[in-house]
């Protein structure tokens, strides 16, 4: 939709009393201009004065409304303004689809009760993130449906000093997907391939990637919190280029939210989709098995790996990306078993 073009509003009858010709009183005396300050309030016999009424012209004075109702004016005037940018075009989106607006005043204020209120994240080693420059968060993933990309978008945004965006490497399903597609392009998300992801870096964003794909999201109940093979390394070698620390995260809480049972080899071949999951409640209780159980969370971010001190043919040195991708993937085990010895239960 092309950009709507805003015309001022500009009429003298709409201005204030500074912007009349004064008139003139009886006697040719000529009318001084209006008071700036709210009008006199009248006393009672006695001099006194109504009460509440010092304070309401106090409220007054400073440009206040004086009641509750001035937060929600402006909320309701924030709200039809980002309206009127969506219907008109008047936003900005990267070279990616990425709407930094959309994603922080629609998408995160429906994922943000999830995070804080249903599954109650609690976040830890927030600062091993730099502040600014790009860097490269590597976590485990399970869950049987991504929400623990989603979840980890809310902690690093909410949680760091800087507010800082994470960009999410996802496969190509997420983009084969009708809707899911486009939200997934609109809070940042992108193909999960070495040239994005490379690009991402040396722009300074935070990119976040989890290298045990549908193996982890869709592996049995009977294996959580046990990681799978992190493919051939291609993070390392991305993160090489792009000189940018590699920090490992640790989540623990999603394993358990859709526990998965089995496996409906057949189903999934006919949907085209990796796995079809059978757990407790679904596809017994239909729509109702597809709500998630509120388990306790926990989101390490462990020490990050310094890459900058390589030369740039490190990139394509095998037996470093071979070390290097071990040395994240037991960093991250080991934080995992760490915080399972903590948790007083899966639900608290």
């Amino acid at each position: 939709m092309a950009d709507a073009k805003v015309i001022p509003f500009d009429d003298d009858r709409s201005r204030s009393g500074a912007g009349r010709r004064r008139g003139v009183l009886p006697g040719g005396r000529a009318q001084g201009p209006a008071p700036a300050g709210p009008a006199p309030v009248s006393a009672l016999p006695g001099g006194q004065v109504p009460e509440g009424a010092a304070e309401a012209v106090g409220d007054a004075s400073q440009g206040g409304t004086g009641g509750p109702g001035s937060g929600w004016d402006r909320r309701i005037a924030g709200g039809l303004a980002f309206l009127r940018r969506r219907l008109t075009g008047d936003y900005d989106v990267d070279e990616f689809g990425y709407d930094k607006e959309l994603t922080d005043q629609v998408l995160m204020s429906m994922l943000r009760p999830l995070a804080d209120k249903y599954f109650r994240v609690e976040v830890k080693g927030i600062e091993n993130i730099p502040s600014d420059g790009g860097a490269l968060i590597v976590a485990n993933h399970s869950g049987t449906l991504p929400l623990d990309g989603l979840m980890l978008q809310v902690a690093v945004h909410d949680n760091h000093p800087a507010e800082r965006h994470l960009r999410l490497l996802a496969a190509d399903l997420v983009f084969m997907l009708p809707v899911v597609n486009e939200l997934a392009r609109k809070a940042g998300h992108t193909l999960a391939c070495a040239e994005d992801a490379e690009r991402l870096l040396q722009g300074g964003e935070v990119v976040g990637v989890m290298p045990e794909g549908f193996k982890g999201l869709g592996k049995p109940f009977g294996e959580r919190y046990k990681l799978q093979r992190f493919g051939r390394g291609g993070f390392v070698s991305t993160a090489l280029r792009a000189g940018v620390p590699i920090v490992p995260c640790s989540i623990v809480g999603a394993e358990e939210i859709y526990p998965m049972i089995g496996n409906s080899k057949t189903l999934a071949r006919v949907l085209g989709v990796p796995y079809f999951p059978i757990t407790p409640t679904f596809p017994w209780l239909g729509p109702l098995g597809a709500l998630p159980l509120p388990t306790k969370w926990t989101i390490q971010f462990g020490d990050p790996i310094p890459t900058d001190g390589y030369p740039p043919e490190a990139a394509e040195d095998p037996m470093l990306m071979f070390n290097l991708t071990d040395q994240v993937r037991e960093q991250i085990q080991h934080t995992l078993y760490k915080l399972l010895v903590q948790r007083r239960s899966v639900f608290f």
